[in-house]
């Protein structure tokens, strides 16, 4: 009986923890991105998973002037590619939202002292 083979429908299944979801994803989102913004917080993920489809909703602070619509394109491809290479979990939503802007002109104003 040790050699025996049990049915699919009677084997237990794997789940995966929203919050290790949330962890691929702001992973991803930093790939994406190549990296932080000097003097960003990296990005941060909300995961929402139901029946194997995630929702994603990432938060990410980025440099400005720059391409800010083509950045968020390829975190959303990215993000969505990861999870479900890494997760084996459908991503129909990613919701991308820029929390802040960073630009040369502040950063150098706020290394200043007077």
């Amino acid at each position: 009986m040790a050699g025996e083979r049990v049915a699919a429908e009677k084997r237990g299944a794997t789940t995966i923890a929203d919050r290790v979801v949330a962890k691929i994803a702001a992973q991803a989102a930093r790939e994406a991105l190549h990296g932080v913004p000097e003097g960003a917080e990296a990005p941060h993920a909300g995961v929402v998973v139901h029946d194997g489809v995630a929702r994603v909703r990432i938060g990410l602070e980025l440099d400005y002037p720059s391409d800010i619509g083509a950045q968020c394109g390829a975190v959303r491809h990215q993000v969505a590619h990861r999870v479900h290479a890494l997760a084996g979990m459908e991503v129909p939503e990613v919701d991308v939202r820029v929390e802040r802007l960073h630009s040369a002109q502040t950063r150098a104003s706020q290394g200043r002292t007077r």
